[in-house]
Parts: C-alpha cells; structure tokens; sequence
C-alpha cells in the first residue's frame, strides 16, 4: 500500500485528572504504535505533537483532546472539529477512569479511529440481495475495543485494531489476518465487547449498532458530546468547529473556577 506523508497531530492536554508527565509518555508509545503497526498495513502515518497544559497547539494540525468528560468538552468549547475546520479526537480520561477503563486505550481508540476516517462518512456496503444491503461503518477499533484484547508498548496499553482485511468478506480464514493482535479470525466478526454501527439501506431505521452477540442496539439519541458515534449520523452541516484556543483558555479558567467552588460548597464544616 502507497505510504501517505504523515498527517500532524497535536494531543492536547485540557484534562485536570491527569499531568503532563503522565501523558507524555502514552504520546510517546502513540507514536510508536502508529508507525510502526498501524502504518504498515493501513499506508497512513502521523507525527504526534504533545501540547502541555495551558499551551496552544501549533496551527494547521489535527487535534486529539485529553479531557475529563463530555461535560467538560462542551463547556469548554471543544465540539466537532478543530477551529481550523479539521479533524478533531477526544478522549474523556475522567470518565474511563470512573469506569475502571485504561484511557491509554482509548487514546489509541480514537487516534486510529480518525486517521482511518477523519471525516467520519467512510462505510463498506454489503449487499446481500439485488435492492437490500448493510452499510458497515469504517471503524478500525469498535470491532475489538475491549481493553483485555489491546497491548502494551512499554508499559503503556493500547488498543488493538483492524486490517482493511476485516472488511473484505472474501479473505479466507485461517491464512488471512484481520487484526493487530490475530484475535479476530473472520472478517466482520465481533469480539466480546465489541460493535460496528450498521446502515440497513431500506430499514428506515438510520444508524444502529451490532454486538459481538449479534443484537441490534438503537443509537438514535446523541453520544457524548462530539463522539465519532454521534458525528456520523449527524449532517455534516450541523457539525460546530470548536473555539479559537485563546477562547477555550478563558473557559477553562471559569470551568476550573467554577469546579472549585462546587468542591468548596461540599467539603463539611470545621
């Protein structure tokens, strides 16, 4: 596959649940895993840029944005693509924290999951009759997103993904592989934990998602605010860039002023 120049990433850090020096080094295994496992078969590379706490992102450069959460994302400006109008990532770190998930993962998740598709309107359609057929989203992560089937670069975990193969239902099984990790041993297959969003051409029914247990679940209502799930069945005209930075700095100070009085109020009387 013909190698693409590199596509500039800045991983910005606007979360107050982590520092810096906890996420240089997952930037630093990022890279790695760019490079050197996702590049090979996937043709795409990127040169990551880390953007410390408080610093402005070079211009002209995708965002991937390290937050607390959704809530987060919003009050401080960062909706569905960068102010430049170009790609834009976010990982919810809080959240996955909350959750006894590994935001590594999910950083990785979502880098993938954009250089794949940065405009998120990729699909592969399977057409299984002369006027019915699936669109299958082009998601290179969903598919094995669970944390247990990812790995470490370093001590960083990070999530597996999957070869253009895993789209293409002619690979044979058995000789052909279809993810990072050879989890996966047929193409479309789910594992445990894992889902692809599905377009049914004449269902009517807009966007759902498939289980690794093959059940249908209605995603008609937003996700998080600016998820890829939510991008890809919103218009691409109702899709908001995000704020100059020099905006999203101003909100930040109110957003951590704001958090602080609310601990402030529930800490109890001396």
């Amino acid at each position: 596959m013909p190698q693409l120049a590199p596509i500039q990433i800045s991983v910005i850090n606007a979360s107050t649940v982590l520092s810096d020096d906890e996420i240089r080094p997952v930037v630093d295994a990022l890279q790695h895993q760019v490079t050197n496992d996702f590049r090979p078969p996937w043709g795409i590379d990127a040169e990551l840029t880390y953007v410390p706490s408080g610093n402005q992102p070079p211009g002209e450069t995708w965002w991937l944005t390290v937050l607390d959460d959704s809530d987060q994302a919003g009050a401080l400006g960062y909706h569905d693509l960068t102010s430049e109008g170009l790609p834009l990532g976010k990982v919810f770190a809080a959240t996955d924290i909350k959750y006894g998930s590994h935001w590594s993962a999910t950083a990785s998740h979502e880098l993938l999951e954009m250089l794949a598709d940065p405009n998120i309107n990729l699909t592969v359609f399977s057409q299984k009759a002369d006027t019915t057929g699936t669109l299958y989203a082009y998601e290179v992560c969903d598919a094995c997103e669970a944390d247990n089937y990812g790995y470490k670069i370093g001590n960083v975990l990070v999530s597996d993904f999957v070869f253009p193969s895993w789209f293409e239902d002619f690979r044979p099984t058995g000789s052909t592989q279809f993810d990072q990790t050879r989890n996966i041993e047929s193409p479309l297959q789910l594992l445990s934990g894992g889902y692809i969003g599905v377009f049914t051409v004449t269902g009517g029914s807009g966007w759902q998602q498939i289980t690794a247990e093959r059940k249908n679940t209605e995603t008609l209502s937003r996700g998080n605010v600016g998820s890829r799930r939510e991008r890809r069945r919103t218009p691409r005209e109702q899709w908001v860039p995000s704020h100059a930075h020099r905006e999203i700095f101003r909100r930040a100070e109110l957003y951590r002023a704001r958090m602080q009085a609310v601990v402030f109020r529930k800490k109890p009387a001396a």
